[in-house]
Formats: structure tokens, C-alpha cells, sequence
């Protein structure tokens, strides 16, 4: 017997591993990270790095460089997010109005904008300017009569149409992934998960153009959501061009937890809100270090887009309010209200459109998904114009429900029948009793109400960008709006009743509507997507009502237990679930009391395990493996007959390894032995050179008995965020958990179907 070591020239069998070759370390389509081993590639390379930066200035320098790398992608996240969803807010206000009419004086301005310029301006028709023309008016010359009336309807469907058309195709032909809400997989992609050209550039082109289109169709759908999938496509963009994140896919998940963060702070106007919002709704793994970074790019991207003022009040924030009532503890009972209504919308809403969404998934209407988006905007515009609350943008309808009613305000909503005596100031109007345009406003806003509760379910999901904060929000105003006129009615008309009599009295100023919109839009959004803290946080940023927080915590806390009560899942919980993806997510309790032995594979019946030896198989055995399996790896064992377990190795890296080896080593042919040992085997004279794989090999594999709970093992899945681990006993290798198996095993707890599970 002649050792492999005498057959090479040098005396010494070459590693080719021991120099880095490309894509090792990387992982295939829709399949899971290993977060330990991501952890642990970035431990050495810091200790590598650390230990380089003695040696010279220059190598202390890159070692600085390398520190900062963080802050300097956080800062460029921060400023294009910022910039994007600027130009998003003016292009939608722009294209909105576009579909009413047009600025003769620069077709470019908005409705608004267009006025602000002009001089012919009245107090009493402050929305009317020469310089701004419907179509009516451009196209016949007339701006009143039915013939005025129709051909501004026509119009406004047909641009309604155009932008929904374009929007579709785009997503169709250049960008599928940017259909939807993006949070769903967003979520998926921070617990571990690759979904390779979701966060790409092409993506994040199509999604900013359509995102602004199908907003300005008019569609029930918000820019808020999706503004998140944006960021994140931002950070992915940045993350790639620093090699700290781009060959760590655990180090990426990190930046990528931070631009969540500052999506949601350029949505909403609200950096702390966004910070909390990826802490508690979206990321996986959100050490101490992301929170700070996350802080940092929430208020780069804040900064930037206060500068850009799309909304050109000099604020930040999209719907500022200003009461001048406090309020009062019997208001909590309606508070509490609508925190129920709030509940029971969120659990209508995901049970109606999950339900709708799989009849697209499994019937032949997902075959046709540019007729669906078509004919849906062609019925949301159709029934929106005649009424005036569904025809403005849903932005602008739930600022005008939040508002208070001063004495300049010109709503109908603050058509009230004042006292020709009264002499208070401006702020404090006391109640009055609702005249003609509140009734006609009550009726408009219940009928709003109903239609927008029912084209939200069909809209949320179709083919292209749609976000459900502003419709849930919106739904819940209306609502909001609504018990807040009654209860000031009732307050102004009874108040000799008992839960009057204490804190009412006549003449004075009690009840605001406009605070039960803003609760009620907090309930509502809270019960679709299960938020509590960041919501509350989001709603007193969004709005500026910071003494407010009581009533927006008691609706918010409210809805979450009345939507509990039907269903643990929020809406992107169960969109994760209605497509497959492997989320193991933390809120999720197991407590069965079943064993790791229950769940392994090979299961009784089942053939034995796929397994490799340490120094027995040949090149041409791993490779007919490889080809007659389908596993992600496979556990390296002493011998078949003993079965100790030595380690794991991954299936794309012995792919990718045997075809580097072929390329760069010599002498390697189809029956090389293949060895995972230090020291190469004892092989006959003659012989072909042998493979050395060590480098690849996981010495340190995560492994249980077969008689541990798999109480413990979801536990330790979630919390190391592993791939799979190894069923021992005694070192004897018995069997394979993957988070697909515990995925399925705990639907299969559930009562749910386990081959609803999909993905690795």
C-alpha cells in the first residue's frame, strides 16, 4: 500500500480549497440560510481583518474603512429612499389630478400647486383658479351641465384605465416581483430565505414608476407597503457594492432589517415609528448594533424627504392635526368601540381576500392577470366619482376626516349651524348641531365606507404594487368619523345625561370628530396587520397628536384581542402561508408533546438515509448521489456500517468543488476517492490522486437525540435560525430535521395542510 501523499510531485496532496473559489458560501434559489455558518464566516473574517490592521497603516486603515462600511451604506439608503418616495408623493399628486384636469399655466403643476400661483384665488373658491382647467372646460367650454358632467366621468375612467394598464404590463413584461405589498416577502427574506431578482434593480426601477401609477389610477391600494419592498431593494443595491455584505447573506439581512426601517419612515413621515416597525412587525434577527443603524437610516431618509417637501407644508408629517379639545375619560367607551370594529374589519378583510386570493392562485382567473386589474379599476372608477370621498385620493380623504372643524374650514363634513351671537375666538367654536352638509356627508362616507370595505378584498394582491396602510386607515376614518359626528350630537342635544352632565356642559367645545377618525384608522390598520406599539408610535408621528396616545393605545390594544380571538395570523402572516414560503415565525407557540423521533426522516417504511463515508466513495459515487437526490446535504459518517457521524456537507459546495477540482487539480477522474479526513487514505499503487474535501465539510453540525421535544427543536430553530440538524443517539446518526419538516409538522399540529409548505 502506497500513501496518496508519495504519488504527489511535491509530497504534499493539494487542497484546492484552500484558496476561496467563486460561489462557495452561496445558496440556490428559494432556499434558506444557515445563520450560524453566515455568523461564523463573519467572526473570522473581523478576526482576520483585526489581526491584519497591525501590520500597517494602510491595512489599519481598511480595517477603519471596513468599520464605517455600515454608516455609509445606512447614509445612502437613507438619502435615495428619501429622494424616491419625494418624487413618488409629487408624481401621484400630479398624476391624481391629472385624471380632473390639467394647469394651462405649466401642465406639469398639481391641482394645487397650480393655484398657489395664481393671484385670482378667492378665500371662498380657494380649489378654483383660471390657471387650472377640467377637461370639461379645455375640450367643450362648458364646466357645469350634464354634457360636462359625463365627459369628466369618461375621462376620468379612461386615465384611471391607462395608468392601470401601463402598471400591469410593466410588472408583467419586465418585473414580476414587483407586484404586491413586498412585506410578505420581505418578512421571508429576513428570516433566511433567498428569493433571487426580488430586491434587484429592476425591480426597484418598475415597482418606484408603477407604484406612482396605480396610486394615481385611484385604486383602493396605499404606496406605504410597498415604499418598504423599495427601501429594501435600496439596501440590497448598496449592501452589494461592499464585500462585508455582499458575500454574507446574514450580514446583508441586517442592512436590509435597517432600510425596512427607513421605508416606513418615508411612508409615513415617522423614523421612530419605522425603527419600531422593523423591530416588532418585519425583521428576524435585530441585534442591538442594526437598531442604532436602523435609527440612523430612518432619519437620513426622514431628513432627505423633508427637504424635498413634497406635501409643501413645511412638515414632515403627511395628515398634521392641531385639536384644541382634550379628551375626556367617558370617550373611551366609543374609543373602545371602534377598537372592536377595528378587530372585526381586519379579521373580514384577511378571511375575504386570503379566500380570494387562493381562488386566483387555484382557478383559471390567475391566468389572466391583466384583465383582472382592468376590470377591477374599471369598477373602482365607475363607482368613485359620483361620490366626492372616493373620488380624491385616499391621502387626501383621510386628512380631511382627521381635521378638526375651525372656522375656516370649508368641508361639508364642517357644515354646521352656528350661533350668529357667538363671540368665542377662532380655536375654541364650541358644539354646534350638524347642519344640511354633515347629513349629506354622513350618508356619502357610510356609502364610501361600504364600497371601500368590499373593493379593498379584491384589490389587495392583484399584479402589481398595492399597500394596504391608507385603504385600512381610511376604512377605519370613515368608520371613526362617523361615531365621532354622533356622539358630539348626542353630547350637544343630551347634555343633561349622566355621561354628559360631568365633563359637557352647553356652549363649550367637548367632542372631536376628528380624533375618532384618527383612532379609527388606528384600530383598522391595527386589526389587518396585528401592530401595536410602532402602530401607536406611527399614528402620533403620522399625525402629531402626541397627548393623544392613550385612546390610539386602547383601540389598538382593543382590535388586536377582538382579531386574536378569530385568528392568530395578521394579513402577512397569512399571505407568507397562502404562498408556501418557510416562515418560522416567533410569535407561533408549539405545544405538542411530541419527539424529534416523530418527525426525522428516514421515517419507518422510508429507504435509509443518503449519507457519505469520510475516505470509501469515489467522485463518480458523490456525483451519482448528487444526481439521484434532491436533498440540500447530506451528513458525512465514519462508515455505512458504523454510522458515526463526523459532519454535513452542503450540496451545492460538493458540486461546486468537484467542478473546480476537475478544472485545477490534476489527476482527479470519476473513481478518485473522495476524503474529508486530515490525512489522505491508504490507497493501492497506481492510483488515481485523491479528492481532499475537508475545507467544505461542517465539523460541527447542530444535533439532538431522537427523544427531544420538538417543543425544544422549534425553539432551537427559531432562536439559531438553522437549516436543519442532525438526530443522534449515542453519536450513531439516525435521522434529519429540516425547517421544512418542522414547518409542515407544526401545520399538521395545526390541522392545516403540511404540503402547504413549499420551500426549503
Amino acid at each position: 500500500m502506497v500513501n496518496a501523499g508519495d504519488m504527489n510531485g511535491s509530497g504534499n496532496l493539494m487542497d484546492f480549497l484552500d484558496e476561496p473559489f467563486p460561489d462557495v458560501g452561496t445558496y440556490e434559489d428559494f432556499h434558506t440560510i444557515d445563520w450560524l455558518r453566515e455568523k461564523s464566516r463573519d467572526t473570522d473574517r473581523h478576526r482576520k481583518i483585526t489581526s491584519k490592521s497591525k501590520e500597517s497603516i494602510w491595512e489599519f486603515i481598511k480595517s477603519l474603512l471596513d468599520a464605517w462600511s455600515g454608516w455609509v451604506v445606512m447614509l445612502l439608503i437613507g438619502l435615495l429612499a428619501g429622494t424616491l418616495a419625494g418624487v413618488i408623493d409629487l408624481a401621484v399628486d400630479w398624476m391624481t389630478d391629472l385624471k380632473e384636469g390639467v394647469c394651462l399655466s405649466a401642465f406639469w403643476y398639481s391641482h394645487e400647486q397650480c393655484c398657489w400661483t395664481s393671484n385670482e384665488t378667492t378665500f371662498d373658491d380657494r380649489d378654483k383658479c383660471p390657471q387650472w382647467q377640467k377637461w370639461s372646460e379645455l375640450l367643450v367650454s362648458q364646466s357645469e351641465g350634464a354634457s360636462a358632467y359625463i365627459l369628466n366621468y369618461f375621462l376620468y375612467i379612461m386615465w384611471a384605465l391607462c395608468f392601470a394598464f401601463l402598471a400591469v404590463s410593466l410588472v408583467r413584461v419586465f418585473a414580476p416581483y414587483a407586484c404586491g405589498s413586498g412585506i410578505p416577502e420581505i418578512k421571508t427574506i429576513l428570516s433566511g430565505f433567498i428569493i433571487r431578482g426580488y430586491l434587484g434593480k429592476w425591480t426597484l426601477l418598475i415597482k418606484t414608476v408603477t407604484l406612482v401609477l396605480v396610486v394615481s389610477s385611484g385604486l383602493s391600494l396605499g404606496k406605504e407597503g410597498p415604499l418598504v419592498h423599495v427601501a429594501c431593494c435600496c439596501g440590497n443595491f448598496f449592501s452589494s457594492l461592499f464585500s462585508k455584505y455582499s458575500k454574507n447573506e446574514g450580514k446583508r439581512r441586517e442592512v436590509l432589517s435597517a432600510a425596512a426601517a427607513a421605508g416606513v419612515s418615508v411612508a409615513f413621515g415617522a423614523p421612530i415609528g419605522g425603527v419600531l416597525f422593523s423591530l416588532e412587525e418585519v425583521s428576524y434577527y435585530f441585534p442591538l448594533k442594526t437598531l442604532w443603524r436602523s435609527f440612523f437610516a430612518a432619519l437620513v431618509a426622514a431628513f432627505t424627504l423633508r427637504s424635498i417637501n413634497p406635501f409643501g407644508n413645511s412638515r414632515l408629517v403627511l395628515f398634521y392635526v392641531e385639536y384644541h379639545t382634550p379628551w375626556y375619560m367617558a370617550e373611551l367607551f366609543p374609543f373602545i368601540l371602534l377598537g372592536v370594529f377595528g378587530g372585526l374589519w381586519g379579521t373580514l378583510f384577511i378571511r375575504c381576500n386570503i379566500a380570494w386570493c387562493r381562488r386566483r392562485k387555484t382557478t383559471r382567473l390567475g391566468k389572466y392577470p391583466v384583465l383582472e386589474v382592468i376590470v377591477i379599476t374599471a369598477i373602482t372608477a365607475i363607482i368613485a366619482y359620483p361620490n366626492p370621498y372616493t373620488r380624491r385620493s385616499t391621502s387626501e380623504l383621510i386628512s380631511e376626516l382627521f381635521n378638526d372643524c375651525g372656522a375656516l374650514e370649508s368641508s361639508q363634513l364642517c357644515d354646521y349651524i352656528n350661533d350668529p351671537n357667538m363671540t368665542r375666538p377662532v380655536d375654541d367654536i364650541p358644539d354646534r348641531p350638524a347642519g344640511p352638509g354633515v347629513y349629506t356627508a354622513m350618508w356619502q362616507l357610510a356609502l364610501a365606507l361600504v364600497f371601500k370595505i368590499v373593493i379593498t378584498i379584491f384589490t389587495f394582491g392583484m399584479k402589481i404594487p398595492s399597500g394596504l396602510f391608507i385603504p385600512s386607515m381610511a376604512v377605519g376614518a370613515m368608520a371613526g368619523r362617523m361615531v365621532g359626528i354622533g356622539v358630539e350630537q348626542l353630547a350637544y342635544h343630551h347634555h343633561d345625561w349622566i355621561i354628559f352632565r360631568n365633563w359637557c356642559r352647553p356652549g363649550a367645545d367637548c367632542v372631536t370628530p376628528g380624533l375618532y377618525a384618527m383612532v379609527g384608522a388606528a384600530a383598522c390598520l391595527g386589526g389587518v396587520t396585528r401592530m401595536t406599539v410602532s402602530l401607536v408610535v406611527i399614528m402620533f408621528e403620522l399625525t402629531g397628536g402626541l397627548e393623544y396616545i392613550v385612546p390610539l393605545m386602547a383601540a389598538a390594544v382593543t382590535s388586536k384581542w377582538v382579531a386574536d380571538a378569530f385568528g392568530k395570523e395578521g394579513i402577512y402572516e397569512a399571505h407568507i402561508h397562502l404562498n408556501g414560503y418557510p416562515f418560522l415565525d416567533v410569535k407561533d407557540e408549539f405545544t405538542h408533546r411530541t419527539l424529534a423521533t416523530d418527525v426525522m426522516r428516514p421515517r419507518r417504511g422510508e429507504a435509509p438515509l443518503s449519507v457519505l463515508t469520510q475516505d470509501s466513495m469515489t467522485v463518480e459515487d458523490v456525483e451519482t448521489l448528487i444526481k439521484e437526490t434532491d436533498y440540500n446535504g447530506f451528513p458525512v459518517v465514519v462508515s455505512k456500517d458504523s454510522e458515526r457521524l463526523i459532519g454535513f456537507a452542503q450540496r451545492r459546495e460538493l458540486i461546486l468543488a468537484i467542478k473546480n477540482a476537475r478544472q485545477r487539480q490534476d489527476g482527479v477522474v470519476s473513481n478518485s476517492i473522495v476524503y474529508f479526513t486530515e490525512d489522505p487514505p491508504e490507497l493501492p499503487p497506481n492510483s488515481p490522486h485523491p479528492l481532499k474535501l475537508r475545507r467544505i465539510l461542517n465539523l460541527s453540525p447542530f444535533t439532538v437525540t431522537d427523544h427531544t421535544p420538538m417543543e425544544t427543536v422549534v425553539d432551537i430553530f427559531r432562536k439559531l435560525g438553522l437549516r436543519q440538524c442532525l438526530v443522534t443517539r449515542s453519536g450513531r446518526l439516525l435521522g434529519i430535521i429540516t425547517k421544512k419538516d418542522v414547518l409542515r409538522h407544526m401545520a399538521q399540529m395545526a390541522n392545516q395542510d403540511p404540503e402547504s409548505i413549499m420551500f426549503n
